[in-house]
């Protein structure tokens, strides 16, 4: 029965940790691809990409 336990609460603390990294990754993946569609959307327009401020020159 003990192993039983042991194995449950491994099992949870997977699943936590599998939680915590989708939650700090989703938000840095997300930024990123916003931030490529606007890049390419301004690229489209014939504009300038300024990459140090992360806006479209035109």
């Amino acid at each position: 029965m003990k192993e039983a336990a042991g194995e449950a609460n491994l099992t949870v603390v997977a699943i936590i940790l599998i939680a915590v990294i989708a939650a700090v990754v989703t938000p840095i993946i997300n930024n990123a691809m916003q931030t490529t569609s606007d890049r390419s959307d301004c690229l489209n327009r014939g504009c300038n990409w300024d990459t140090s401020s992360n806006s479209c020159d035109c």
